[in-house]
């Protein structure tokens, strides 16, 4: 059976999955499939056991004979310093030269882990000879140009999200990493904490029956500056991102369409901004196929602390998680009993194991020479979800994913823009169906 490179690297992923089924929208393309196998509005449908766990497991000592890696990171803020902070702990990596326009914050960065150098310009990171791989962790308007910077440098990159800022240069980023023939994973930290890997493991071994109804919330402590919140994307890019990317996740199939709505009730000075920057609440609903449909909330403030739940229905059960306190210490009186204190207030100490794990698994994929756990196609995934739910919010309406797809229109692997704001088709354009009918094939180089 031979695929696409594209699609060989959804199928090759940490969570293998066997077997297909037609969602709503699948197009069959004979580059991508066989008889077996059909392309959704995203790419291969995929199915199967979630991350084998022992593939995850943090483990400072070396392996005998395997492949030292050294790597840079750009960025000192607070997920880069986590990042910088897991990579000393992998096995057979070492981070040589760290990057932040603060110098001091490098320096500082450097000096607390023991890394060699330190500079204020990340293109002396990403242009250095002894450096095989990339860490970005520098603001989201800079992703796009220095992962097309590391592609045609030769490095491997791990990037957080979003790839880019829109849907066309997000594009380009991913092909030239295809066209480069260097790995590209995207962190999307929630697929790798233990409470939602749970979640997927009782889809996965069908120990609730079949999968009913996905629910997901997602509500932080306190509301952003406003300065944060203008300029940002919106409430669906900026927020629900991660957990309409879950949805996908937990489902192990590629969605079909969505409706979502936006509303403010927190913080009445953003209602000056276009789009959903103006909201602080929204909910969504995701159809998949077989009738299986998953339900978001997100909210901008959250009185008790920082509110991350996940709960799926199924036809013999429900499996559901609780919020991560500091400790399991509970009191009992009268007129209380619960928790002695309130859950994590802050998305660091929440997810802090998740992004030392998804890191700790970008190292394992470089040293083996594997395929990331989580590719430039799920975040182009992601970002395509919550484009489709600011229309939907927007219009009032069901969107279909492959709506938001069909609007791009790249001339070349390197050059792509969005039609959604002209008349003029450009002659011979074919509307892409698919995600991977966006991206070129990974070079083998």
């Amino acid at each position: 059976m031979k695929f696409s490179a594209a699609a060989s690297i959804l199928l090759s992923v940490a969570l293998s999955y066997s077997g297909s089924e037609v969602s709503g929208f699948a197009i069959s393309n004979p580059s991508l499939t066989n008889s077996r196998n059909v392309v959704s509005a995203f790419g291969v449908s995929r199915r199967g056991p979630a991350f084998d766990k022992s593939s995850l497991k943090m483990n400072a000592e070396s392996t005998d004979g395997a492949t030292n890696i050294k790597v840079g990171v750009i960025g000192c803020g607070r997920i880069g310093i986590v990042h910088l902070g897991a990579i000393t702990k992998a096995p057979n990596v070492t981070p040589v030269i760290v990057s932040n326009p603060t110098v001091s914050k490098a320096e500082a960065a450097a000096k607390q882990y023991g890394v060699a150098r330190f500079t204020a310009d990340a293109m002396d990171v990403i242009t250095d000879p002894e450096v095989d791989a990339v860490w970005i962790c520098s603001p989201s308007q800079y992703h796009a140009d220095q992962i097309k910077a590391c592609a045609a440098n030769g490095k491997h990159v791990f990037c957080e999200k979003p790839i880019a800022t829109d849907l066309p240069e997000t594009v380009e980023a991913i092909n030239a990493c295809n066209e480069a023939g260097v790995k590209l994973m995207i962190g999307l930290q929630r697929r790798f904490d233990q409470n939602f890997l749970r979640v997927k493991d009782a889809i996965v071994r069908r120990e609730v029956g079949k999968p009913i109804v996905i629910k997901l919330c997602s509500r932080d402590p306190s509301p952003p500056p406003f300065q944060y919140v203008k300029g940002g994307g919106g409430i669906f890019a900026d927020m629900a991102v991660h957990d309409l990317d879950m949805t996908r996740f937990l489902a192990g199939e590629d969605p079909i369409d969505i409706m979502a709505v936006g509303s403010t009730h927190i913080d009445k000075s953003i209602l000056e901004l276009e789009g959903s920057e103006r909201y602080d609440t929204a909910t969504c609903v995701v159809r998949y196929p077989d009738g299986l449909s998953a339900m978001v909330d997100v909210c901008r403030q959250s009185s008790y602390g920082y509110d991350q739940r996940a709960e799926l229905l199924g036809t013999m059960g429900m499996v559901t998680t609780d919020n991560v306190y500091p400790n399991t210490a509970k009191i009992f009186k009268n007129d209380f009993t619960g928790n002695a204190d309130m859950p994590y207030d802050f998305f660091l100490s929440r997810y802090n194991e998740a992004y030392v794990t998804e890191t700790i698994a970008f190292c394992e994929s470089l040293v083996n020479d594997s395929a990331p756990p989580c590719t430039g196609s799920d975040g182009l995934a992601a970002l395509v979800m919550s484009l489709a739910a600011d229309i939907s919010a927007a219009e009032n309406r069901w969107v279909k994913f492959s709506e938001v797809i069909e609007r791009v229109y790249c001339v070349d692997s390197s050059h792509c823009e969005n039609l959604a704001q002209s008349d003029a088709i450009p002659e011979g354009f074919r509307p892409p169906s698919t995600v991977d009918d966006l991206l070129v094939p990974i070079s083998k180089k």
